[in-house]
């Protein structure tokens, strides 16, 4: 699984240090990241439904248990991320698995940038000055591969599914 380039050893460094001052909240954070995502496109947030339930605002569905555990999911899906920088292609089965779901769900690949906006927005306002342009080139990087790789579970979906 690569991006383009892999990871330099600084890089990894500044995503390492940078996710260990994040991680030890992560509904925190997480809640930081979805509340952008869905200022960014409010029309995502019809893919969230739960037992059959529309949500009316993006505050009512950030609310909810069932969403706090999608946000839990996905900070575990970029702490595995952090936790493999220096082999990210073992992680690729997982990633084009997890692609196949949210295009299930009906997730668009073009979705995934403002995802990453919503990433870098919300590790910009947990690391404050910590947040460099060389932090923000890592974790675009970072963030780049995991898409690449989800993205491959949109091309290899069968026919009829």
């Amino acid at each position: 699984m690569e991006s383009g380039m892999p990871l330099s050893g600084r890089q990894r460094a500044l995503i390492r240090e940078s996710w260990r001052r994040v991680s030890g909240s992560p509904v925190q954070h997480g809640l930081v990241l979805f509340g952008r995502l869905f200022d960014l496109d409010p029309d995502l947030l019809p893919l969230f439904q739960y037992n059959c339930k529309q949500f009316a605002s993006p505050q009512e569905c950030l609310s909810t248990p069932e969403f706090l555990d999608h946000i839990r999911k996905v900070m575990l899906v970029i702490d595995a991320a952090v936790s493999h920088l220096e082999n990210l292609s073992c992680l690729e089965e997982y990633l084009c698995n997890l692609g196949k779901k949210h295009q299930a769900v009906g997730v668009k690949v073009e979705s995934f940038s403002t995802v990453g906006e919503s990433l870098l927005y919300m590790l910009e306002k947990c690391l404050g000055a910590a947040f460099s342009p060389d932090v923000r080139e890592a974790w675009s990087e970072l963030y780049g591969a995991v898409v690449k790789a989800m993205q491959r579970g949109w091309e290899t979906l069968p026919e009829g599914d």
